[in-house]
């Protein structure tokens, strides 16, 4: 079994001939620490070093499994960020929210944040990571929680960023205040039909009631309450959300803006609370 052969694997189990071959650049720098400078050289791989990528490629071909869970790391926002199936895979539009997030918190000296369902906690961690801000991230998971802690001890800020155990507000103290709370929620309609990689992902991390809108609704109506004076509320948007979630929005909050991905979907909608 050659590279090519491995390669042809994931394309005759449906994935895309660029996206295999990323793919098994993946498995070799991962587990083999096989990368482009090992080839340059003229680094021969050996068969029992094949055989190990061979077992993860038939994994990926056979469940649909997705290449981050094989690894058990995604590469988020300039870092790479543990996964398990207990937590979903960081991906592109969700940098968004947090570069945005970023921003916000920068130009008005915030301290305090919020990420509520903070799954892998990559949003929490890169915020604390890039700005000054502490971060507190909630999730109903305590599995989700323990990939957080590792991504937290990964990144050396433990004592920036700290997890609880929470339904949403539900463990939340009354008297904690936040500057600005952001969530990239559950957002996916019941019965939507959905890739057989995607629906290896948490079901409760993906899917909400109310057409896609029930957790902007539950967050939206309690967010006043644990937000300071001038604080902003931020999310994640699904797709063709935006006009529903900003008149949940628009009770309680102002200024209301929405951010655009780079295929012209609005994906981030974000308000001032309302004096």
């Amino acid at each position: 079994m050659n590279i090519q052969q491995l390669t042809d694997i994931l394309i005759k189990s449906g994935i895309e001939s660029n996206e295999a071959k990323c793919e098994i650049r993946m498995l070799l720098e991962h587990f083999l620490n096989y990368g482009e400078a090992e080839k340059l050289r003229g680094e021969r791989l050996s068969d029992d070093q094949l055989s190990v990528i061979e077992e993860k490629v038939i994994q990926r071909a056979e469940t649909g499994l997705p290449i981050q869970y094989i690894i058990g790391e995604a590469w988020f926002a300039g870092e790479y960020f543990k996964v398990t199936p207990d937590v979903l895979i960081p991906r592109d539009e969700t940098e968004i929210l947090v570069r945005k997030a970023i921003e916000i918190i920068n130009e008005n000296g915030f301290k305090t944040i919020l990420d509520i369902g903070t799954g892998s906690g990559c949003i929490a961690c890169t915020i604390a990571k890039k700005t000054d801000a502490s971060v507190l991230g909630v999730d109903i998971s305590n599995d989700a929680l323990r990939v957080a802690l590792d991504n937290v001890t990964r990144l050396g800020i433990n004592n920036k960023a700290v997890f609880r155990k929470s339904d949403l507000f539900g463990s939340v103290h009354e008297n904690e205040k936040f500057d600005l709370i952001i969530s990239n929620p559950p957002y996916i309609p019941y019965g939507t039909d959905l890739s057989k990689e995607v629906m290896q992902e948490p079901k409760a991390a993906l899917f909400a009631g109310n057409n896609g809108l029930e957790y902007y609704e539950k967050i939206t109506e309690f967010a006043p309450k644990y937000l300071n004076k001038d604080g902003y509320l931020m999310y994640e948007l699904g797709m063709g959300e935006a006009k529903a979630v900003k008149s949940i929005m628009d009770k309680c909050f102002s200024d209301i803006e929405t951010i655009k991905d780079l295929a012209k979907i609005d994906r981030v909608i974000i308000g001032k609370l309302i004096k």
